[in-house]
């Protein structure tokens, strides 16, 4: 008989959360497109949802995190959007998670600098396909606005994701 480690948690447990943070993140999508907001410049958004991703890397781990994300495109993106959308969604997602995976790992930066290369990533991932949709590098001029735009918003989202990571951990370890 297989026995749980210490830190193992029921698999409704875990289903329940996944489902909550997918629920979440599928929420702050769908609020981001009820409020556009144009800061001088086409495709800037603050993330909303990628405040879920940035504590779902400090809770639930990298795998599970990725899992959430993949779903939220792919909802949001059914629901609100398009394949073009899932298409630059999921690119963005991608690079953004490997690098803000890897430089958690390697223990490189703050919860904010994690939340900051994952913004930047995202909006550069978004550009590479971007580029290859209409088969031009011209799209990399935009990248300085986008690299302003993904610091700003990725700070905001990792001061926020900080504190609602610090008291899930509180919570979690009065359990």
């Amino acid at each position: 008989m297989k026995q749980k480690q210490k830190n193992e948690q029921p698999p409704a447990v875990t289903a329940a959360r996944y489902g909550l943070f997918i629920s979440l993140a599928f929420l702050f999508s769908y609020i981001e497109t009820l409020f556009p907001i144009y800061l001088g410049a086409p495709g800037i958004k603050l993330g909303l949802a990628n405040l879920v991703t940035i504590v779902g890397l400090y809770t639930v781990g990298n795998m599970g995190t990725a899992l959430i994300n993949g779903v939220r495109i792919l909802l949001a993106n059914i629901t609100f959007g398009n394949l073009f959308g899932m298409l630059y969604g999921g690119a963005g997602a991608a690079l953004s998670m490997l690098l803000m995976i890897v430089c958690k790992k390697r223990g490189w930066f703050s919860i904010v600098g994690i939340s900051v290369i994952g913004g930047i990533g995202h909006n550069i991932g978004q550009l590479f396909i971007a580029a290859f949709v209409v088969q031009t590098a011209g799209v990399f001029s935009y990248l300085p606005v986008l690299l302003a735009a993904g610091t700003i918003a990725g700070a905001f989202i990792g001061l926020l994701g900080g504190m609602v990571v610090e008291r899930i951990q509180g919570y979690v370890k009065r359990l």
